[in-house]
């Protein structure tokens, strides 16, 4: 049988009862955050946000927006009437 840490020390994390091994503050007591949680947040959203905003200024390029504009310029070209 393979153990990757070679035996030494416990096999596993004994569980705790507590959400991720955190035990909750204090009634009236803010949890703490950790270094990575801002810019986990900051990345996360802010990535989200700029996502949003790419997709809505995303360029029409269908083929049949492509289709309209061209059949409109070859009836402008004929002289004829595209306007109903």
């Amino acid at each position: 049988r393979r153990h990757a840490s070679h035996g030494h020390g416990p096999r596993y994390n004994e569980p705790s009862g507590w959400l991720f091994g955190e035990k909750p503050p204090a009634p009236g007591q803010k949890r703490q955050r950790e270094n990575w949680e801002m810019i986990w947040y900051v990345g996360m959203y802010g990535t989200m946000a700029l996502a949003a905003v790419l997709l809505y200024y995303k360029p029409d390029t269908s083929m049949r927006t492509w289709a309209y504009n061209e059949a409109k310029a070859r009836m402008e070209a004929r002289g004829e009437k595209t306007d109903y």
